[in-house]
């Protein structure tokens, strides 16, 4: 398990209530958080391992273009049933040892999301990501299907799995990997 960085480093975002960063390296440098929200828009990562980087009580949810309005509903219920404001890292997955503009874009879409319903208090990282879904949203089935990812996937014969992943909300499936009581306690789901 990484050691997480000090809550007052830069690099945890703390002071922001939606934190972004890209890895599994990245989960120790977003710092504790009450929700992280993992985001693997084509669904190569491991997701088991996010758990394991994690130390407990923090609520995991998986999520990516097809359902970022579905999991930014939840993480409001989330906040709503606390009865205060949770503290959300977005996370893209990324490529093994890289970057996979994939999950750069459906991050971006989950902060989108967030926005919409009022949680808008963004780290600097974090609205670089949302603009820049904002900016290509009108082509993420392109880039998708173009990207390093996608055409690994479709060179093995997976166009349909990619194509799928690019549609934007099409989904109101929330993936709750762990899921967090006020008290402390995780149980995984």
């Amino acid at each position: 398990m990484p050691e997480l960085l000090a809550e007052n480093s830069p690099t945890t975002q703390s002071k922001y209530q939606v934190r972004f960063d890209i890895g599994r390296e990245s989960l120790a440098r977003v710092g504790a958080a009450d929700i992280v929200v993992w985001v693997d828009a084509l669904g190569l990562g491991d997701t088991a391992a996010v758990l394991e980087a994690l130390e407990a009580p923090t609520s995991v949810v998986v999520a990516g273009l097809t359902n970022r309005r579905a999991v930014a509903q939840w993480v409001l219920d989330q906040q709503v049933g606390r009865g205060s404001r949770v503290s959300i890292a977005v996370v893209a997955a990324g490529r093994e040892g890289g970057f996979a503009s994939s999950d750069l874009l459906a991050a971006g879409a989950v902060i989108d999301a967030l926005v919409a319903l009022g949680i808008d208090f963004t780290s600097p990282e974090a609205a670089v990501a949302c603009a820049a879904f904002e900016g290509l949203k009108n082509a993420v089935g392109h880039l998708f299907t173009a990207s390093v990812s996608g055409q690994e996937l479709i060179a093995d014969g997976q166009r349909d799995r990619v194509s799928a992943a690019a549609k934007v909300d099409s989904s109101t499936e929330v993936t709750v990997l762990r899921l967090a009581s006020e008290l402390g306690r995780a149980t995984v789901a």
